[in-house]
């Protein structure tokens, strides 16, 4: 599994530290990279739609997709269960194009164990008190579900030690610059050069 040619990027962050606006805003100019849609046994929020943001199942659909094997990681965040799909992150990356995973930090480790090549990044906000209030401006979650993302959040900080690299999301733009520098500084490797500019090392006659 990790001589794939695509690269498998691995995002994950406490709820409300900006994960998901930071990769729809990178998707946005990036047409290089695909967006893997993870299934979820929780009920879609806001103007979610079955099959952008989340596949929507239920319990039972999602016991049958474990029992097949179906799932590359899944985990039970915050009562509900997420799982990403195996087969379409290996086709994508089999064909050497990119993906770019949102996932919480169990199912980012989980990833790693499969394929060593995945980059991990980590999102942090930049203090408890801007994790709530964010929390709090989403509108979406009750002061109880609130305060068990914090606590949630605590055990999913302390785990940022096993990410490959790490961006502070206290300014929007700044945080932005900083995961197209990492998705771009990977696409630059030898390794991926080679791959993706072939007819350029054969010209230059270099072996």
């Amino acid at each position: 599994m990790n001589t794939y040619p695509g690269n498998l990027f691995v995002v994950a962050a406490p709820s409300g530290a900006g994960k998901s606006s930071l990769v729809n805003a990178l998707m946005e100019v990036d047409s290089r990279l695909a967006h893997s849609v993870s299934h979820t046994t929780r009920a879609p929020r806001g103007q979610e739609v079955h099959g952008r943001e989340y596949y929507f199942v239920s319990n039972a659909q999602f016991d049958l997709m474990v029992e097949q094997g179906v799932f590359l990681e899944w985990a039970q965040v915050h009562g509900n269960r997420y799982g990403t799909s195996k087969h379409a992150i290996e086709e994508r990356i089999a064909q050497g194009g990119d993906i770019i995973l949102e996932i919480d930090y169990q199912g980012a480790i989980q990833v790693k164990t499969l394929f060593a090549n995945a980059i991990l990044i980590f999102i942090l906000p930049p203090s408890w008190d801007e994790l709530k209030s964010r929390l709090q401006r989403r509108g979406e979650d009750t002061a109880e579900v609130i305060e068990k993302r914090l606590v949630n959040a605590k055990e999913e900080v302390a785990q940022v030690h096993e990410f490959d690299f790490v961006i502070i999301n206290e300014r929007f733009e700044l945080a932005l610059f900083d995961l197209k520098s990492i998705v771009h500084a990977q696409r630059l490797k030898y390794a991926a050069q080679r791959r993706t500019k072939a007819d350029t090392f054969r010209n230059l006659h270099i072996p």
